[in-house]
């Protein structure tokens, strides 16, 4: 009987399985774009394993976001409060190129002849001033089909604080066109701020019938495959759900790969002793880093899709990992802009025709050839001797970006490899130096299967002495996904002034939220024994705008809590801007993680056979380290290390899924659980 989780990625689909004994095994394959659920079977097939076996299964996908960047979601209409159709093309004012007066604003994914107004109103307080009027519904709905729209989406203005008149249109619209896709706002969130809420409801009709169809071609190729147990999907938040409750709401599966993957960080971190982690996912196509404090994972619900330098891109009010991604992979390409200036990504070559090594057609040299043109990686052992480098195609490639640059191909190897460094730097310093954390303070874990290639690079830029690389590194986000719980989260905005007098109406509130989350629960049979609550808090200090969140505790909240809670906030407002005011405080949104335990992997510390270190060696060669020069560096089989063993750089640990750098200066020993650590040799030892 197997545990099994499987990861979409820009390149590869990853299978992580698990066998009753505690062995886990890993497989990778081709994403297939346009079919990913035969990707998803493909990578089972390669795994020689059988659906019939599964007695759990978990699901990452990039469906939801491929969908959104790729403009092939759904055609959507969106009906909102009279007066209020063209929030989605106002806006907000926040744009990032804030001095190019030829800026042009993110186009709405509604155009305006689809957005349709009914007449109503609820002001802020919750309370109806304006009576709902249906009248105009069937008309539009009309005039909907007509036009070929196959979702619609719901959010009409203060819906947050009272979701009485979207439950009403929703219901309406359920029984005129049963046939349509439909999502309203207040099922996806009950935070404010309209602009990205509409824009949030509207992203999640948009992917909606894409995510639909998805899931319902997966779940039928299993089940004909034999698979009897109940699949997960994978959410933004680091829990799973159940693929009901994801089919519902597909926006909250927006970025469920990386999630798993810094879930796994944040996991495995506790289980060896470090809280304190920065985290990196170094891929294919991009690299996803985030900040683990005290062994806990930070969300946000500012996520925007397709934020850059010079776009604003589009809200997402979901909680997602709060994470940094960028276009930085193995396969991102090397290019030279027209002032002769070298660029790596955000270009990738993808799967195919993949970096110039694959000999499938690729001509323009990647992060990856720039490897294996350094000895770093072992072309008679590229991708676990599933395929052959074109060591000639690398050759011709990197000689011809030698040649614009006017550098010798040793050069150009290195300026390949020292920005894609330099860019991945920068974005661990947004979340970490930016938001007043010190680097040097943390361990660095780089996974994906350019984590053990990048991490010492990584760590000597940031001075970061200590270094994770897991033992699953290449397939770890799929590995994150066995250790996830059923996760909900439930977000309900409502101010309130932190004072002693109002701690029972904020009790009430907790309440309110944590019996909903039982509700929905156990309408899917879950049983509440199962359900647990962790409560956090968005607070700010009154007149301000935007928000802190805090961790609340259990229970009651009394009186004599509120002080309490005020310290902890301006601890937390002082960390993140340096300073705190001796203003009063408020709470502006209830944030409540409802989680249900369910049979989840428990790593178990590895055996040992009693092989020595040395009947790993399986030779020497010439690598250049880059910054630490040629060295001859000892190559190690790390498919038969066992826990305990050490070696000192210069070396090269060759698994079948990466490959590990030991630099010269840094000592590698194997821990309990099969992981690497890496350890800076300091001066004197």
């Amino acid at each position: 009987m197997l545990r099994v989780a499987t990861d979409i990625g820009g390149t590869f689909t990853d299978l992580v399985y698990v066998t009753p004994d505690g062995t886990v095994n890993t497989a990778k394959s081709n994403t297939t774009s346009g079919e990913f659920e035969q990707g998803v079977m493909d990578v089972i097939e390669a795994s020689d394993i059988s659906p019939e076996d599964f007695v759990s299964f978990v699901h990452g996908t990039t469906i939801v976001i491929n969908a959104i960047t790729e403009r092939k979601g759904a055609k959507t209409g969106l009906i909102t409060t009279e007066g209020f159709r063209d929030i989605l093309e106002i806006g907000r004012g926040n744009r990032p190129d804030f001095f190019n007066l030829e800026y042009e604003k993110p186009k709405p994914f509604v155009p305006r002849y689809l957005r349709r107004e009914l007449k109503e109103r609820i002001n802020y307080k919750g309370q109806v001033t304006t009576p709902l009027d249906l009248t105009e519904l069937p008309a539009i709905l009309d005039d909907f089909r007509k036009e070929g729209v196959e979702a619609v989406a719901i959010c009409l203005i203060n819906s947050y604080a009272n979701p009485k008149h979207e439950e009403k249109i929703l219901e309406k619209i359920q029984e005129l066109w049963p046939e349509v896709s439909v999502v309203a706002s207040h099922q996806i969130t009950r935070e404010w701020r309209e602009y990205e809420r509409t824009n949030t409801a509207v992203l999640s009709g948009y992917v909606q019938p894409i995510a639909h169809r998805y899931l319902d071609r997966l779940t039928t190729r299993l089940s004909e495959a034999g698979m009897n147990c109940t699949p997960y999907i994978m959410q933004s938040n680091c829990g799973i759900d159940t693929v009901k409750s994801a089919r519902q709401i597909p926006i909250t599966m927006i970025e469920s790969g990386p999630a798993s993957g810094i879930w796994g960080a944040a996991a495995l971190g506790n289980l060896v002793g470090e809280p304190e982690i920065i985290a990196i996912d170094i891929g294919g196509t991009t690299a996803k880093c985030s900040l683990i404090t005290k062994g806990e994972i930070k969300l946000n619900t500012d996520y925007k899709v397709e934020r850059s330098d010079i776009s604003a891109g589009y809200p997402a009010m979901v909680p997602v990992v709060d994470l940094v991604e960028i276009g930085n992979g193995g396969g991102s390409i090397a290019w030279i802009d027209d002032y002769q200036r070298m660029h790596v990504g955000p270009q990738s070559a993808g799967a195919e025709p993949g970096p110039v090594s694959y000999g499938l057609g690729g001509t323009e040299p990647t992060h990856t050839d720039a490897f294996l043109a350094l000895g770093v990686i072992n072309p008679n052992y590229f991708c676990g001797e599933t395929r052959t480098a074109d060591m000639e195609a690398v050759d011709k490639a990197m000689s011809k970006l030698a040649e614009k640059l006017q550098v010798s191909e040793q050069e150009a190897a290195h300026g390949i490899v020292r920005l894609a460094t330099n860019n991945m730097v920068n974005a661990i310093k947004l979340i970490s130096v930016n938001r007043g954390y010190d680097p040097r303070d943390f361990t660095l874990m780089a996974f994906g299967g350019g984590g053990g290639l990048n991490a010492y690079a990584l760590a000597r830029e940031l001075n970061i002495k200590k270094i994770i690389i897991p033992k699953e590194s290449s397939v770890f986000s799929a590995w994150g996904m066995l250790l996830s719980d059923l996760r909900r989260d439930y977000l309900l905005t409502q101010i309130v002034d932190m004072k002693e007098e109002n701690s029972e109406l904020i009790t009430s509130s907790w309440k309110k939220l944590e019996k909903e989350a039982v509700e929905q629960y156990e309408e899917e049979k879950i049983d509440r024994s199962r359900v647990s609550f962790s409560r956090l808090a968005r607070c700010r200090y009154q007149n301000q705008e935007h928000t802190v969140e805090i961790a609340l505790p259990e229970g009651d909240i009394k009186a004599a809590d509120i002080k309490a809670i005020c310290d902890r906030f301006h601890d937390h407002y002082e960390r993140e801007y340096t300073y705190r005011l001796e203003a009063p405080v408020e709470l502006v949104c209830y944030h409540l993680i409802a989680t249900a335990e369910i049979d989840k992997l428990n790593p178990e510390k590895h055996s040992k056979t009693g092989i020595k270190i040395e009947d790993t060696v399986k030779g020497k060669r010439e690598v250049d380290f880059v910054e630490q020069g040629i060295h001859e560096a000892d190559i190690y089989d790390g498919n038969i290390f066992e826990p305990g063993m050490n070696l000192q750089g210069p070396a090269i640990i060759e698994e079948s899924g990466t490959t590990i750098i030991v630099p010269p200066n840094f000592v590698c020993k194997v821990d309990d659980y099969g992981n690497y650590r890496l350890n800076l040799i300091e001066e004197g030892e």
